[in-house]
């Protein structure tokens, strides 16, 4: 396992006030097939908060953590449009993480230990934290409400490599890492986490391609808003990061992306929304509450007619303080890829709600925990369906989804979206999780 230490994730979190921009409407249409939004404005005298319907939460305070990444849109969003306030959590805090061990470290401690209670975070965290893969090592429990969006992601590559014109084989790749190796160059692909969506991303693609990611290359932990600067000063190959990244690499013409990662797996889930457990049994009113408020927000963010005015909020100094053209063209679905492809109106695109992109399905978790174990992560005996049970709480977004007026016929009926096939024709089975570990060539475990 790559060894890494706490300094490697710690960047300067500089944040600055910006203007708040008002409320506007967030109604019911969208551009996928399971959209749905209440049509009036927050401040709507007729809204259900404003009505009285909602049920008064025993808190109006909580803290959430972010990291500057597009797909924590849906956290900004349901601040700036004043939805936690429309459901009563008037006092919600968003606050910018420096890196994902400074979100979890900040989970671990909680917002009495003046941390966080909640974030935007790398689905396996949850699991990590519950397993007592902290700081103290202890376990904290923590419950995924949500899942943030689906698609989105990418493996960006040096321009060292442009000739190779690698895409989702990265077989390509394999004898130029060998030759540089041979030559004693040191080859580092970067991630975000160990553990964590990016680097199992990146792991699964390498080995896909007969690249062993445990000794043909170093995988190294670098916080996103630093792997641009990284690829600059040649101080690494690849890496695999969530949106802007990959495309202000491809803006300032230091690399090119190989593949978005729904081509790796359509339709992947990613980030969550994650609430520590003790925080939420406290205050089962208040995580509705702010459930609801993500969860439109999330519908809000995935219409086609919003994304102009979503890159333009999230751009923010407060926010991801991130140039909008770095933002907009992916968030569209249209992608330069900056080696000579581009696509338009990508079905690929970062989907936020369309597709059930937001429903925490349990088999997706499973796939996580798999691949944790694959890579040594985890333990190989670790009891992945009772720990998913235990963390996903999947019922909890029902109840938001039900009181947000979503039609039954949106709301998923199973906690599994069954069989995954990946770009390499292997498939896993949620049911079989041991077989598709065994079928895997490459691995730890």
């Amino acid at each position: 396992m790559t060894r890494f230490t706490r300094r490697k994730f710690i960047v300067t979190a500089g944040a600055t006030t910006a203007a708040s921009l008002w409320l506007n409407a967030c109604t019911s249409g969208s551009s996928g097939s399971n959209n749905t939004a209440t049509s009036e404005s927050p401040s709507s005298p007729s809204s259900p908060a404003a009505a009285g319907s909602i049920e008064t939460p025993e808190v109006t305070t909580a803290k959430l953590g972010f990291i500057a990444l597009t797909d924590s849109a849906p956290l900004i969003i349901a601040q700036e449009k004043g939805l936690f306030a429309k459901y009563g959590m008037k006092d919600v805090e968003v606050v910018k993480q420096a890196s994902w061990i400074v979100t979890k470290e900040n989970l671990e401690i909680g917002s009495q230990g003046n941390g966080i209670d909640g974030a935007h975070i790398l689905t396996p965290i949850p699991y990590k934290m519950s397993l007592g893969q902290t700081k103290n090592k202890q376990p904290v429990p923590m419950y995924i409400l949500a899942r943030l969006n689906t698609n989105g992601q990418a493996i960006s590559i040096a321009d060292t490599y442009k000739d190779l014109k690698v895409g989702a084989d990265s077989k390509l790749l394999k004898d130029a890492f060998t030759k540089a190796k041979s030559a004693g160059k040191e080859l580092k692909v970067a991630m975000t986490f160990p553990g964590g969506t990016h680097d199992l991303w990146l792991r699964y693609w390498l080995a896909a391609g007969g690249i062993d990611p445990e000794k043909d290359v170093s995988v190294i932990p670098v916080p996103p808003p630093q792997m641009v600067a990284n690829i600059k000063s040649k101080g690494m190959e690849a890496f695999c990061v969530g949106e802007p990244w990959n495309a202000q690499l491809v803006n300032q013409k230091l690399g090119y992306t190989a593949l978005v990662t729904g081509e790796l797996w359509k339709d992947h889930p990613e980030k969550a929304f994650s609430m520590r457990a003790d925080w939420v049994d406290k205050n089962p009113k208040a995580t509705k509450a702010i459930l609801m408020a993500i969860l439109e927000a999330q519908q809000w963010c995935d219409k086609a007619e919003n994304k102009a005015e979503m890159v333009k909020i999230i751009s923010g100094r407060k926010w991801l303080k991130v140039p909008e053209p770095d933002i907009l063209g992916r968030s569209q679905g249209n992608i330069d890829y900056g080696n000579g492809k581009t696509v338009e109106n990508s079905p690929l695109l970062m989907k936020f709600w369309s597709d059930n992109a937001s429903y925490p399905y349990k088999s997706h978790d499973l796939w996580f925990l798999t691949e944790n174990i694959r890579w040594g992560y985890m333990p190989a005996d670790t009891k992945t369906k009772e720990l998913v049970d235990k963390v996903n709480r999947s019922d909890l977004w029902k109840e938001a989804a039900k009181a947000l007026k979503v039609p039954e016929a949106q709301i998923p009926t199973s906690d599994s979206r069954g069989v995954e096939t990946f770009f390499d024709g292997v498939k896993f089975d949620p049911e079989k999780p041991e077989e598709y570990l065994k079928s895997l060539k490459i691995k730890k475990a």
